[in-house]
């Protein structure tokens, strides 16, 4: 039952009667009806004890960690994913969307320093940087899902 809800709610994506965001959220609500029975019976308790939205708003955040740990801000957030990517579908979505953002400022980062008139854009590139992932992070807290802009899709 769960496979022929999955694929009409992906023909419907197709087709543009709904956006991502909501194909995410009714995906996510498909799954977790299957899954909720199975899951609570093992006592195995998923995103390391952490409400779901917590845990995705923690994901986002922990690129900051690069602030303090050089490459800490790309490692932890990959961590995360890697560790519950195949047991919830909100947790794989915000770590491609973090991984394809990070990714994508690290590229737009090196173009503008190897350009003279790139350097002082580095800086308005930091701000925007530090403003996105806020936003992302408070929007995965509230439940919902944020594309970062202007990011190179490598991960789909």
């Amino acid at each position: 039952m769960k496979y022929e809800d999955l694929k009409i709610l992906d023909e419907l994506r197709e087709k543009g009667s709904i956006t991502e965001e909501e194909y995410q959220r009714e995906k996510a609500k498909i799954l977790n009806e299957t899954t909720s029975s199975s899951s609570s019976s093992s006592g195995v308790k998923p995103l390391f004890g952490l409400e779901e939205n917590t845990y995705l708003m923690l994901m986002h955040l922990s690129q900051f960690l690069g602030l303090v740990i050089p490459l800490a801000g790309f490692v932890a957030p990959v961590i995360m994913w890697i560790m519950n990517k195949d047991t919830n579908t909100n947790v794989d979505l915000h770590g491609k969307n973090i991984l394809n953002f990070t990714i994508s400022y690290l590229i737009y980062t090196a173009v503008l320093a190897i350009t003279i008139i790139g350097i002082p854009l580095l800086f308005v590139l930091g701000i925007i940087y530090i403003i996105f992932v806020i936003m992302a992070a408070l929007k995965a807290n509230n439940g919902e899902y944020w594309r970062y802009p202007f990011i190179i899709q490598f991960f789909k």
